[in-house]
């Protein structure tokens, strides 16, 4: 499996096990603008470096949001166990050009990604699960075309300006449909990419830690994909970064994945 990042990871039920046994914390909801404008948020138009100033990899970087559960020590992710959401930090390391994926894990693919996640992607998994969403299956291309299919989950973007102000946006209005012009017009959904297992040390390694987080593009390695066809090839990709709509390259971005309830659940409520 050449290319891939190899990443050694616990066994995802018992990631899973440990996040259920979280109990629920505080009555009021929690205030991600506040948060997200703790996290740091600054302007940093004219840095080359998307990280510049910000500690490495695995070395978190954000306060704990009130009434929250941080998932993975020395990463911004966290569990909320109350408003059954996954939240993520992240850095604006990309505003212009062709897009595979919205979102990837830091240091994988920035240069064709618009948010760098500081998070592993099994993580999200298993915060996703732990709230209620359900994985579906990856796309398939063979021996003919399946799209990705699992549990919607709407993810909205929460940042703060130069100035102090909290902003907040879908993550399709990042996106950009090239024919169309207008921002990308599908949900995402919770495909849960895979594991592949090293035959000669027997770990297990969750196949989305090589970048392929919240995806535009079709890979059979998304933990997050659109339930459409959407080329991965260079000179077919459908995506572009909506460049006016993003805030600076080096922006701390917090993402809030939502899994949507099944139709009959949000009839009976």
């Amino acid at each position: 499996m050449q290319g891939l990042l190899l990443v050694r990871v616990p066994l995802l039920c018992t990631f899973l096990a440990a996040l259920l046994s979280m109990c629920m914390v505080g009555a009021q909801p929690p205030d991600d603008s506040k948060s997200a404008a703790e996290s740091g948020s600054e302007d940093r138009t004219n840095v080359a470096d998307p990280f510049k100033g910000l500690p490495p990899r695995g070395q978190s970087t954000s306060k704990d949001p009130p009434g929250m559960k941080r998932l993975l020590k020395g990463y911004d992710v966290w569990l909320d166990p109350q408003y059954k959401r996954v939240v993520v930090d992240g850095t604006i390391a990309l505003r212009e050009g062709p897009l595979e994926m919205l979102s990837c894990p830091r240091g994988t693919k920035e240069h064709e990604a618009i948010i760098a996640a500081d998070t592993k992607a099994y993580a999200v998994h298993a915060g996703l699960l732990a709230v209620g969403a359900e994985a579906g299956a990856p796309v398939q291309f063979q021996p003919d075309y399946k799209p990705a299919s699992g549990t919607e989950v709407d993810v909205e973007l929460i940042w703060t300006d130069k100035d102090g102000k909290a902003h907040r946006a879908k993550g399709q209005d990042w996106v950009q449909n090239v024919k169309t012009g207008k921002a990308l017009e599908h949900p995402w959904v919770f495909g849960g990419s895979g594991f592949w297992t090293d035959e000669m040390t027997g770990e297990k390694v969750y196949l989305a830690e090589s970048g392929d987080f919240i995806c535009v593009s079709n890979f059979p390695t998304a933990m997050m994909d659109l339930p459409v066809p959407s080329s991965q090839s260079n000179d077919a990709l459908l995506y572009h970064a909506f460049t006016e709509k993003i805030p600076p390259i080096g922006t701390r971005v917090r993402m809030v994945l939502t899994p949507k309830a099944k139709k009959a659940e949000a009839a009976a409520k």
